[in-house]
């Protein structure tokens, strides 16, 4: 799921001490052992959508789990950590999914075919990481370089059911199968609490989507310092020449479709701050 919403900051310095007296010691922020992290400021292409021939000069490529890596580039492998992707809600156990007060499954609203997990507790994380471990290790032995886990922030639309908390606990669990795994875990989105996510979950650097339009690319790299990897989308206000004319920006930043699509489709917009722009 791609979110293009803007995060809420109001809680993180409420939530900061309790999550680090329950939750430090579960991982720190130095780099796992046998992980390499992505090469910094190597130029990104995001193809979540389709999978398709790098362009040239591209260094870091993202892809679907059910996707091969590119070949002899730094690779990424996308998994749907905190809801289900489209098609895939009867592969879930029911109890792995959030329920509101008239026991019907939670949807977000702004992607009504993705139903929210459930991370409210011991035995519901360890049902959702019995789902998603195997899925890593599948990234794993497919030859990928790192796994990203989206939807970090469900906690932000679940209408209190969910926590930071909750969702920081289930969130160390994948990360520890990422890199026990050999592949280095990053932070998708939630730029408000990277900080937290860094140093409690582990995560290793930061795949942002949108960080230029809502002013975030800071956040990110005050936890991940040149290992943050930015997505801008050509259907916002963004003006990308001046995205990449800031020297707070990250330098890893790509333009893209909303939808991801490939260069047959012509909708199709790729582009680096170095010139290089293919567009339908």
């Amino acid at each position: 799921m791609l979110d293009s919403r803007q995060p809420h900051r109001a809680r993180r310095a409420a939530v900061a001490l309790a999550l680090a007296a329950g939750l430090a010691g579960c991982a720190g922020t130095a780099p796992a052992p046998h992980i390499t992290l992505p090469p910094a400021g190597a130029a990104p292409d995001y193809q979540l959508g389709v999978a398709y021939q790098p362009p040239d000069g591209v260094g870091i490529v993202a892809r679907d789990r059910t996707a091969d890596p590119a070949p002899d580039l730094y690779s990424i492998c996308y998994v749907n950590g905190f809801q289900t992707q489209p098609g895939e809600l009867d592969t879930w156990p029911a109890d792995a999914l959030l329920s509101d007060h008239d026991g019907d499954v939670v949807f977000d609203p702004e992607w009504p075919d993705e139903a929210l997990l459930d991370t409210s507790t011991d035995a519901k994380r360890a049902l959702i990481a019995g789902v998603v471990e195997p899925w890593i290790l599948g990234c794993a032995e497919a030859g990928f370089d790192a796994v990203e886990f989206d939807n970090l922030d469900t906690y932000e639309r679940s209408d209190g059911a969910l926590t930071l908390d909750d969702n920081l606990a289930l969130a160390t669990m994948l990360v520890d199968a990422a890199h026990g795994a050999g592949l280095a875990a990053a932070q998708k989105n939630a730029a408000e609490d990277a900080d937290l996510l860094h140093e409690i979950a582990g995560f290793d650097f930061a795949v942002a989507e949108e960080c230029t339009v809502y002013d975030e690319c800071g956040l990110y790299a005050d936890a991940y310092g040149a290992h943050v990897i930015a997505v801008e989308y050509s259907d916002t206000d963004v003006d990308f020449a001046a995205a990449c004319a800031d020297p707070s920006a990250p330098a890893s930043l790509v333009l893209r479709d909303r939808d991801l699509v490939g260069p047959d489709d012509e909708a199709y917009v790729f582009a680096l701050c170095d010139g290089a722009d293919l567009r339908g």
